[in-house]
């Protein structure tokens, strides 16, 4: 049987542009309501109108509101209300002609150009041209033409905007053309036009909404101006700008005439533009985005009120001792994410935080300096640092910290590193904020810090941007970067993922020296209990949000309590020796469980080979029986005592052949053997 293939990413893009960002909006939430309030009602005007456009009141003329004439009367006693909503049709309707013709053709142009560089100049010196053109002129030459024809004249208004529309969609096009994904279906076969459509188009949905609507506000702006100076529709059929010209001649002897409409074409355009911001707006799906100045506050204010219901988590420190006490992290007034972790950092100690993605480990490194992504909050507990709990500092106190006290090292090293500067700028401009030094000093101090951190050709470098650097150089950079500040606590969020094993140990290498020479202390976040072993001094072991075994790192490698630590321990080759060495590495089965699915008992219960009836209930984490550290489970003596070990899961003695039909395209054959082994 051939595999189902995943749902079109086009359709799962679009679906990313529905409602529920109108919703969460509510400035577009209320401009798509009068949108459709105003669709509705031009569409069913005749059906509800109470006079027709060219019913006179001769007995009512320039009056205002009455209970005759809601919205009152012009200067031949005709009803502004029925005129406006009969003319509503027809000026929305050219006005979408406007964005059909623009948009589709600057995305089509976009699309082709971004295919082909031969294309590519061909096209950007035609749009050019199309930009230089005196649009205002070739619509009144095309109307000296052919009338005030205005669905032809709102087809070449779009014609002349989606050289604009192409300029702003090329260069996204071109960057969404060079993602790794547009290379593996370039790989299995897709020519252009089917990666344009099936890869390229969902990626530029939310530019095209966006623009789409800001085309419709200025195609609504350009018609009524147009009808304002007498080349709207023909009398006596109205027009939105013919309905506001006419009234600008009354302005002073019944100023009423001018709000109906005027009011009306304002809002039209305001929700247009309303509807475009809020679903322009990016999901926080990718990078954590700093919350705003209202939200930070806010946060300070309840992680205060629980500091201050919590006074236990205040305890006396010595300077550079980084103590955490029943941390708690949560989605705003939901969801929790980590609970009650506790672990301290002595000054000059290295402490690792391992386990699996999921568990919790980088939102607890964050929560350290403030970093936390929007609608994310400490919820609870304390981080006490030189006596001042973090967790309930304000924004003014955390830049204070931040960079001279705590420092971070990214994942990435190019998320921290501007591609528009040179690294000997980012370097100077960081060490004169947060040491106060002049000029020439900090250009000696980045100069040293460089050379700290292993670079050779450091006068080089400085002049380089950092793209013109390696992956190991550009983490170099970013460590160089976080010791600008003369930081006494380094969170490193797994700095050495990304790079490759020989300059993994050189990092490493480097972070030993900097702990040794400097005394400052790090928090490692880290997936690699190599990494663990080799720089550590303490470990704290996450799962599912909770620290379920820390210690000493000779404790808890050579004598691990906690089954999620065996567990681990077993599947990590590394931590055998050859001698040693299974002839099948130790399995988890299942995965970290999502927040909303934790249970109310020991989160691993469901993947623990020793769960029993005493894991239903909630754990603590208490002292275990050898006094080294802390253990979250109630079996960790018994299994200490009886020296049990994670056994591997059981396989097939002999390995059974797959038969795969010789039908079946080469590209699937290869899904349907995994999911047969599975």
């Amino acid at each position: 049987m051939i595999p189902t293939l995943p749902a079109s990413p086009r359709k799962t893009a679009l679906n990313k542009l529905s409602g529920h960002r109108l919703i969460a909006s509510p400035a577009g939430l209320s401009g798509a309501l009068w949108l459709s309030a105003i669709i509705v009602a031009s569409l069913t005007a005749q059906w509800w109108l109470p006079y027709k456009t060219e019913d006179q009141d001769f007995t009512a003329v320039l009056s205002g509101p009455t209970a005759a004439h809601w919205l009152g009367t012009d200067e031949l006693g005709r009803d502004i209300l029925s005129r406006i909503f009969a003319s509503a049709a027809e000026t929305l309707g050219t006005s979408f002609i406007t964005v059909i013709v623009g948009v589709g053709l600057g995305t089509l142009l976009a699309l082709a150009a971004a295919n082909s560089q031969r294309g590519e100049g061909v096209i950007s010196r035609v749009t050019e041209i199309m930009m230089s053109l005196p649009g205002t002129v070739i619509i009144l030459a095309v109307i000296g033409a052919v009338g005030t024809n205005i669905p032809l004249i709102m087809a070449i208004l779009g014609v002349l905007i989606s050289a604009g529309i192409y300029r702003v969609v090329l260069g996204q096009a071109k960057a969404l053309q060079s993602q790794l994904y547009v290379d593996a279906a370039t790989v299995d076969g897709l020519g252009p036009l089917a990666i344009s459509v099936r890869h390229v188009l969902p990626g530029l949905a939310t530019t095209i909404v966006v623009q789409s609507a800001l085309i419709f506000a200025v195609g609504l702006l350009i018609q009524a101006g147009l009808a304002f100076i007498g080349f709207g529709p023909p009398l006596p059929q109205p027009s939105w700008g013919g309905m506001i010209q006419s009234a600008s001649q009354h302005v002073y002897d019944a100023p009423w005439l001018m709000v109906p409409t005027g009011v009306v074409l304002a809002l039209t355009v305001l929700s247009a533009n309303a509807i475009g911001n809020a679903l322009g707006k990016a999901p926080n799906a990718t990078a954590p985005h700093l919350p705003s100045a209202a939200v930070r506050r806010k946060r300070a204010a309840q992680a205060a009120a629980a500091a201050a219901a919590a006074p236990a988590v205040q305890e006396a420190q010595e300077p550079g001792r980084l103590s955490v006490r029943g941390l708690s992290v949560g989605v705003d007034g939901g969801t929790p994410l980590v609970t009650d972790v506790a672990f301290d950092v002595e000054p000059g100690t290295v402490l690792g935080l391992v386990g699996e993605s999921g568990c919790g480990k980088t939102m607890t490194a964050l929560s350290l300096m403030g970093l936390l992504p929007s609608g994310v909050a400490v919820t609870g507990g304390g981080i006490l640092w030189n006596g001042k709990n973090l967790g309930a500092a304000t924004d003014k106190e955390l830049e204070a910290i931040r960079g001279r006290d705590i420092a971070l090292i990214s994942q990435e090293p190019m998320r921290a590193l501007d591609p528009m500067f040179t690294v000997g700028y980012q370097l100077t401009s960081a060490i004169r904020r947060l040491r106060s030094a002049g000029k020439a000093a900090a250009n000696a101090e980045a100069f040293s810090l460089l050379e700290k951190v292993g670079i050779v050709d450091a006068k080089r470098i400085l002049k380089s941007y950092p793209h013109q650097i390696s992956g190991g150089m550009a983490q170099r950079v970013a460590i160089a970067l976080a010791l600008s500040g003369n930081p006494r606590l380094l969170v490193a969020d797994e700095p050495t993922t990304a790079l490759d094993v020989t300059v993994q140990a050189e990092i490493l290498s480097l972070l030993r020296t900097l702990v040794k020479d400097t005394g400052m202390s790090v928090v490692m976040v880290t997936h690699d209990l190599g990494v663990v072993a080799d720089i550590c001094d303490h470990v704290a072991v996450m799962y599912a949000g909770q620290v379920v075994e820390n210690g000493p790192t000779v404790s808890i490698l050579d004598n691990p309590r906690h089954p999620y630590t065996l567990a681990l321990l077993a599947a990590d080759p590394h931590a055998n020796s050859a001698r040693d060495m299974p002839e099948r590495l130790a399995t988890i089965k299942g995965q970290v469980p999502q927040p909303k699915d934790w249970p109310t008992g020991c989160r691993f219960a469901a993947r623990c080979q020793f769960a029993g009836s005493a894991c239903t209930v909630p754990v603590p984490l208490l002292s275990s029986g050898a006094g080294t550290g802390l253990v979250r489970c109630v079996k960790a003596d018994e299994l200490a005592m009886e020296g049990l070990a994670w056994v591997p899961t059981d396989v097939p003695s002999q390995a059974v052949p797959i038969e795969v039909p010789a039908d079946v395209p080469a590209k699937y054959r290869l899904d349907l053997i995994e999911k047969d082994m599975a």
